[in-house]
């Protein structure tokens, strides 16, 4: 798997993945209101608006990057309407040729994590029929139960040509209280990078494993040198955009041909419409603000990397 987002991110010249994080404070109010009229004040309305943003935010992106990156948070909080709308977008998505990160951040132990696996990336069987759950093409997973949680995760990958991105460096600024502590002469983020090195061997490509991982943009000099820390492993770096992150932040992450990493912007593209630049276009044109807002930040990484 980790070769065909790889293959689409040189098509499409853009190593970007767009986070569809959708929050119904800047979901339009004429989707919101068609959503209403429709099911009444109730949760199916609710991620019927959500549906229908994330659809428009796909149509006006889908040639410019090769991935989206729902992050399930935000669906479950509308309950099973929300799961729904959350399964429609993976299936929009693919329908539209692009490759779809859960951003689920799972891990447990046994039958558990093997289940989590088998949701997100996995089938069930069901009688003598297969049959995908969310059919997701990767999933980020939580590594603090150690090779307990991350294998099950692993075999399912390896089962289905499908990858997974472990949390190494997160980009949220409270990370450095645990992942930032010395286990001997190395910090635990730096133990988690060797690990991921070595639960990806068995899925190394030609260069890359399907078994990536979370480094945040907000911590540049340590992302330049988990980059060098872990050869083989693709990176997916969140924290561009509304986190603070920008282009220049960006270059320690990929390797000497430019590859190695996809970076995510969640607000900063989908939220576009509202922020400083984008005003013109309003909400009645929020997925052309989107658009805008990825032909930008393409721009700024592609003379990050250039310079």
């Amino acid at each position: 798997m980790i070769g065909k987002l790889i293959e689409e991110i040189r098509k499409k010249g853009s190593p970007i993945v767009v986070g569809l994080d959708p929050n119904l404070a800047f979901i339009p109010k004429h989707l919101q209101k068609a959503a209403i009229t429709e099911c009444g004040e109730t949760l199916e309305a609710a991620a019927g608006a959500v549906l229908a943003f994330n659809e428009a935010i796909i149509d006006a992106v889908y040639d410019l990057v090769p991935a989206v990156k729902p992050q399930i948070a935000m669906y479950e909080q509308f309950g099973i309407p929300g799961l729904i709308a959350y399964q429609k977008t993976i299936e929009y998505a693919h329908m539209r040729g692009l490759i779809v990160i859960a951003d689920v951040k799972r891990g447990d132990i046994g039958s558990t994590s093997e289940s989590y696996a088998k949701a997100h990336l996995g089938t069930m069987t069901v009688g003598s029929s297969t049959v995908p759950v969310f059919n997701a093409d990767f999933a980020t997973v939580n590594p603090y139960l150690g090779t307990d949680g991350v294998k099950p995760f692993i075999d399912v990958c390896r089962e289905n040509d499908k990858g997974i991105f472990v949390l190494v460096k997160t980009s949220n600024p409270s990370s450095g209280e645990f992942q930032d502590q010395k286990i001997g002469k190395d910090t635990l983020y730096e133990k988690v990078a060797d690990m991921v090195e070595e639960w990806g061997e068995p899925l190394r490509g030609v260069q890359y494993s399907d078994v990536g991982a979370v480094v945040g943009a907000t911590y540049p000099e340590m992302g330049a040198e988990l980059r060098k820390r872990m050869p083989h492993t693709f990176i997916l770096v969140p924290g561009y955009g509304a986190q603070g992150a920008k282009g220049a932040d960006l270059r320690g992450f990929f390797d000497e041909n430019g590859d190695g990493a996809i970076v995510n912007s969640s607000r900063g593209i989908i939220a576009a419409y509202t922020k400083k630049g984008y005003e013109k276009y309003g909400e009645e044109h929020f997925a052309d603000a989107a658009r805008a807002a990825v032909l930008d930040m393409r721009y700024d990484i592609r003379t990050a990397l250039e310079s």
